[in-house]
């Protein structure tokens, strides 16, 4: 399966949040170490600079801790983390396209998920020609319907979570996910995407 951390929040991360919004600084650097690795998948596929990814990450965390004090006590700390984070590196892009005399509507089309599945989940000559085709069909996304399958079934999102960190209505999402499962439905049944999905996201 991957690495994903599941999207439900757990009595102790709601603890650990609250801990942190208390100014607990240990709890502060277990909430960098528990999302980083997410964090970090997610903000890659924005950009290929890993350094900028990892100073966002760094950003974000920095100005959570100074604004602490204003922060919501009910929270999905996951989905909030990955909506700042969204939001902090598109306007650090929007800045640099500026900067550079660049369209800033080019921002906009960023969303670079690669695909693969997992060698172990192969078993056969069939199950490789399947996942190849699935494969070819997910790169055939335009982006957001590519984001939207990606938070779904590699972070394990629901459909607010989702829509909190893209900015769009819970039914824009709804919409996004049907449009492109109804595209690899064209060519696949719905137990071989539920069975392959999670495992195509690298």
């Amino acid at each position: 399966m991957n690495q994903s951390t599941h999207s439900s929040e757990t009595p102790d991360t709601e603890l650990l949040w609250q801990r942190f919004l208390n100014s607990d600084v240990e709890a502060f650097e277990l909430l960098m170490n528990s999302y980083f690795r997410d964090l970090f998948h997610y903000g890659s596929k924005f950009s290929k600079n890993q350094e900028f990814v990892k100073d966002s990450i760094q950003d974000l965390f920095l100005t959570l801790w100074e604004r602490r004090s204003n922060l919501s006590t009910n929270i999905a700390v996951k989905a909030y983390l990955m909506a700042s984070l969204r939001r902090m590196m598109h306007r650090s892009t929007l800045v640099q396209n500026r900067l550079h005399g660049e369209s800033a509507d080019a921002t906009d089309e960023i969303f670079d998920v690669e695909f693969s599945v997992e060698q172990k989940y192969i078993e056969s000559e069939s199950t490789h020609l399947r996942s190849l085709r699935i494969r070819q069909s997910l790169e055939e996304l335009p982006k957001r319907q590519k984001e939207v399958i990606y938070l779904k079934y590699f972070q394990e999102m629901d459909r607010t979570q989702i829509s909190e960190i893209m900015g769009v209505s819970p039914q824009t999402v709804s919409n996004l996910l049907q449009i492109a499962l109804g595209q690899l439905k064209k060519h696949f049944k719905v137990e071989l995407l539920t069975l392959f999905l999670p495992y195509f996201f690298i």
